[in-house]
């Protein structure tokens, strides 16, 4: 199947930013905003699940979370996460089945970190799932400008000005 049979078999929707995602699961039970950081603004579900389809020549601008997210690789060509680590670290994470050449099926991508994606090839598309702990709710969500990173991190300027929007 191709990305748009795949976009329209599970009626994914275009997520702000970059490619198309669909919510398949958030947990019932909610975590009381006492217990969460102090960076959390009310309760969240223990846990959330999405579909996510990038098209080759699109990606994901970099932004960030103030969960973990744990990356799932289900079909397509491999996915790169480019990770910006809090002290500038930059880290690549290859996301895809080809284990013997350093990709993983799965991969995580710690809370508060920026982070971007883009399929590892120019044809195809990468389809692959993310579950967040606690829960996503936008409210966590950051998209990053790339004057912002490039002033934070100015050893990362190539990257940032490629993955920004």
């Amino acid at each position: 199947m191709n990305a748009s049979g795949i976009i329209n078999f599970y009626g994914l929707q275009p997520h702000p930013e970059g490619g198309y995602y669909k919510q398949t699961y958030r947990s019932e039970v909610l975590i009381d905003s006492g217990a969460l950081p102090d960076s959390f603004s009310g309760q969240r579900p223990i846990s959330t699940a999405i579909y996510f389809l990038l098209p080759a020549g699109n990606f994901a601008a970099f932004h960030r979370i103030k969960s973990d997210e744990l990356w799932h690789f289900y079909s397509g060509v491999s996915l790169h996460i480019h990770v910006i680590h809090q002290d500038g670290f930059y880290e690549l994470l290859k996301l895809g089945s080809d284990i013997e050449n350093g990709q993983s099926h799965q991969h995580k991508v710690p809370a508060g970190v920026w982070f971007a994606s883009e399929p590892s090839s120019t044809e195809g598309f990468s389809f692959v799932g993310c579950t967040v702990s606690p829960g996503f709710d936008f409210n966590d969500f950051e998209l990053a400008t790339s004057d912002q990173l490039i002033a934070e991190y100015p050893h990362l300027e190539e990257i940032v000005s490629r993955l920004c929007r």
